[in-house]
């Protein structure tokens, strides 16, 4: 079981050199960052609500689709996971501005861009975290999701779609590739859906002795198409200068795509049938004298 993350550690503060200001929530939880501002709190044992409000006077009140003005229906609310404070999960209730176009009867609500992705159940500020403290803190899905208040699902998707643009948008990722390390690995522990994909890391730091090996990409599939579209999205002269290393995996496909011996080390073929435990080990004769089912009447 995954332990608790380790404490920072914490130093004295010299309350004579220190200027205090007043008790601000909104500057404690940083919504001030996102553009919000705390209007109301609700405390229990268990979480934290927040009432926000978006700053007035920034929304466009203009119909996208016929350019008229809008005027304001009222609002609405929206809920989002926030960085929790002190272990105790944090939701923002966010009172959003909702207009009405007079011309087409187009109705939209204020921009929430800089708070959270759209339809999304969690704040930038909350997916950042999460993120840190699965990568950096080596805590577990569940106790990220435990911490935030959401379910384990809505934080796996969460943290992966936005670890999975930061390694897309990293514009140096691909330089100074020399080896590329191939492998199949099972993702997805149930029946839906593909439970494999194929993992593809830059070994040049193994080869040279200068560090771990770093992960490039993680593809849906294990076949030979799959990593043969993944080549195909790269520059040719990159393609040229790369050297693949594959996993046993691929080795075997390709052995046998060869005719050539797919035993280990390649010296003969695979066993058609491995025995299973049950097989392998030899079953002891029965005792008469320690079997209860012997010294009844019928035995």
């Amino acid at each position: 079981m995954m332990g608790a993350p380790t404490q920072p550690v914490t130093r004295d503060l010299d309350v004579s050199e220190t200027t205090f200001t007043g008790p601000d929530l909104t500057t404690f939880l940083g919504l001030d960052a996102l553009g919000l501002t705390a209007v109301g709190q609700y405390l229990t044992a268990e979480r934290a609500v927040i009432e926000c409000r978006m700053p007035i006077g920034f929304e466009d009140p203009f119909c996208k689709a016929c350019g008229a003005q809008g005027q304001a229906r009222g609002t609405v609310a929206r809920s989002l996971a926030h960085v929790p404070v002190g272990w105790r999960p944090t939701q923002l209730v966010v009172r959003l501005r909702r207009f009405g176009c007079t011309r087409c009867r187009r109705v939209w609500r204020q921009d929430t861009s800089t708070l959270a992705e759209p339809r999304a159940r969690l704040t930038h500020a909350a997916v950042e975290w999460g993120l840190r403290a699965l990568s950096l803190e080596s805590m577990s899905v569940s106790w990220v999701a435990a911490a935030l208040g959401i379910s384990w699902h809505t934080a796996n998707t969460a943290i992966l779609t936005r670890a999975e643009q930061i390694l897309n948008e990293a514009p140096d990722r691909l330089e100074g590739v020399e080896v590329l390390g191939v492998d199949e690995h099972v993702w997805r522990h149930t029946k839906r859906g593909d439970r494999y994909v194929t993992v593809i890391i830059d070994l040049t730091p193994v080869r040279h002795e200068a560090g771990p090996a770093r992960l490039l990409d993680v593809v849906l599939g294990r076949s030979k198409k799959v990593f043969k579209t993944w080549l195909a999205t790269r520059g040719k002269s990159w393609r040229e200068r790369v050297e693949v290393a594959t996993g046993r995996f691929h080795r075997v496909q390709e052995r046998r795509r060869r005719g050539a011996p797919t035993g280990p080390g390649g010296h003969g073929p695979l066993p058609r049938r491995i025995p299973s435990r049950r097989q392998a080990r030899p079953v002891p004769p029965p005792d008469p004298a320690g079997d209860h089912r012997l010294t009844g009447p019928s035995g």
